[in-house]
């Protein structure tokens, strides 16, 4: 009979212990939905995108320009070549210091001008705000009259200067002032011809950039 008690109460203990240990549960699971990746900390984190970096159109390329207006750029050196001489960024103060289109203005734009200052060619195109599209078109129109009165500093680019091109497209506005070399446009030194010559080419670059802004 006592065999029997301590058997049993044996039994009793051995049921008491595996109830306790079953009620613990997994670590695993104490917290979220008991997924491993939620509860690893050694989960991947993904990373923060770069400081200053940013995404779609306005990325901007290695020279500064965004991604629409280093596009410009690309066609307009694709139609001149060697012929495309402007090599200096115009910075947002240049750029307000020649024209009085200041930052507040303008959503984008691209503008290059030469290195060499005895050369004048020179390409900006702005992406105006929309309220301050007309403000933008009359500060270039006025930046050419300036240049066309002030003629006598470069007196070798006179045709140049004069066939310069303002043109608004939307609420983008273009000022063309390139050519390149002209020494060799006219023999006689007739200043129509350089002028004529200009002309043509601003047009061009104007049609190039118009079909690239409209793509």
């Amino acid at each position: 009979m006592k065999k029997v008690l301590v058997l049993l109460c044996a039994g009793i203990l051995a049921a008491g212990f595996a109830g306790c240990g079953g009620g613990e549960g997994d670590p695993s699971q104490a917290q979220g939905d008991g997924t491993a990746e939620e509860n690893d900390p050694s989960a991947e984190i993904p990373e923060a995108p770069a400081e200053g970096s940013s995404d779609g159109e306005g990325e901007a390329s290695e020279d500064g320009w965004s991604q629409d207006m280093e596009a410009v750029k690309t066609a307009v050196v694709d139609l001149l070549g060697d012929d495309y001489w402007p090599d200096m960024a115009i910075e947002p103060d240049v750029l307000e210091s020649m024209t009085g289109i200041s930052s507040d203005m303008y959503e984008d734009y691209f503008g290059e001008m030469p290195m060499i200052n005895i050369h004048v060619d020179t390409l900006i195109v702005v992406k105006a705000k929309e309220e301050q599209a007309d403000a933008v078109e009359q500060a270039l129109l006025d930046y050419h009259e300036a240049s066309v009165s002030d003629t006598l500093q470069y007196p070798m680019n006179v045709g140049k200067i004069q066939a310069a091109r303002v043109e608004r497209i939307g609420n983008y506005v273009i000022f063309a002032r390139l050519g390149a070399d002209t020494a060799d446009v006219s023999e006689t030194g007739d200043e129509d011809e350089v002028i004529a010559h200009c002309r043509e080419i601003n047009d061009l670059v104007i049609e190039v950039i118009s079909n690239k802004l409209r793509h």
